[in-house]
């Protein structure tokens, strides 16, 4: 092997890189999967609660984005399943990787935006008290702060720009007198 076929910090391949990163993204992939089926259930069944009709209108169109929301997070975090399925043994495992960690970033980020209409639903009928909107302010900041914040801080704070590189862009940099491209 090459190495311009290595990365740096790791002796593989770029396949044997995209093979770890897939099984590392699917484990990720299992742990929002859970969390937004089991909350996506649960939304569903309140439309047929006898509550629901007395809901006002207001909480009413919250609770139907809340189920969009949800029903889009879920499509978006069980697509690299499908993915996966669909594109196996075509040799596409790298660009399947990059696409299945954008569809599960987006399924996060979905996710983040079902669970703020889902507590804001919840608060609003439990106490229809006016700080409601500033206690669910607060819990997506922290939300922010943990799904995103810490990992991008960890991410510049102990990376280095080679390390986000794929293997060979080394070279392509030290070649074009150091200039790297970043983003392709």
């Amino acid at each position: 092997m090459t190495e311009e076929g290595r990365r740096r910090g790791r002796n593989e391949s770029e396949e044997e890189r995209a093979d770890r990163m897939w099984v590392e993204l699917i484990q990720e992939v299992r742990v929002a999967q859970t969390g937004v089926q089991i909350l996506f259930g649960f939304l569903l069944t309140v439309v047929f609660q006898q509550k629901y009709a007395t809901l006002p209108h207001t909480d009413q169109v919250i609770y139907i984005v809340t189920v969009v929301l949800g029903a889009c997070a879920t499509g978006a975090l069980i697509g690299p399943v499908s993915l996966h399925r669909l594109v196996s043994g075509r040799r596409v495992k790298p660009r399947a990787v990059r696409l299945a960690s954008w569809m599960t970033f987006v399924g996060l980020a979905l996710l983040l935006a079902t669970t703020t209409c889902s507590l804001l639903l919840i608060l609003r009928v439990a106490t229809h008290d006016p700080f409601v909107p500033w206690l669910v302010g607060a819990v997506v900041a922290w939300y922010l702060v943990c799904w995103y914040g810490l990992p991008l801080w960890a991410r510049r704070r102990h990376t280095s720009a080679s390390d986000d590189q794929p293997a060979g862009r080394e070279r392509t940099a030290a070649a074009e007198g150091g200039r790297s491209r970043p983003g392709r």
